[in-house]
């Protein structure tokens, strides 16, 4: 499971403040906006067959997919990881930044919707019950 949480980036990653890489922007092949509002933004992923993006950053998101997938995700310290999924899932992924490539024979194709804002506060650890006197 934790394989496919990775899927669309959707890593969180360890590495130096980076700039954000906007993938409408640096691979608008590949990645078109379809909506947005001030809560979410949501992309409409392809790629052919053994196609490969370039690196940019996602923030955390949910990703929905519309066919199998098998793509190899480059993360900017070098390494890399091969996950797969089925067609239909839909899936959550932390921010980061990759590098996708399909390593399929076949095209792939995704919706991502991106959240904005600041992420959710973890909750208060509960509160000691008063010590009886």
């Amino acid at each position: 499971m934790r394989r496919v949480l990775l899927l669309f980036g959707l890593m969180c990653l360890a590495t130096a403040p980076l700039a954000a890489q906007d993938p409408v922007k640096v691979d608008p092949k590949h990645y078109k906006l379809v909506t947005e509002n001030d809560k979410v933004r949501v992309l409409r992923i392809t790629y052919g067959p053994k196609e490969k993006s370039v690196m940019h950053d996602h923030p955390g998101s949910v990703a929905v997919l519309l066919t199998d997938q098998n793509v190899r995700f480059h993360t900017p310290d070098g390494k890399s990881e091969v996950v797969t999924a089925k067609a239909k899932e839909a899936i959550w992924s932390l921010a980061g930044k990759h590098l996708p490539e399909n390593l399929s024979e076949k095209p792939l194709e995704g919706i991502l919707v991106e959240l904005k804002g600041k992420p959710a506060a973890a909750p208060a650890p509960p509160k000691a019950p008063p010590k009886k006197q």
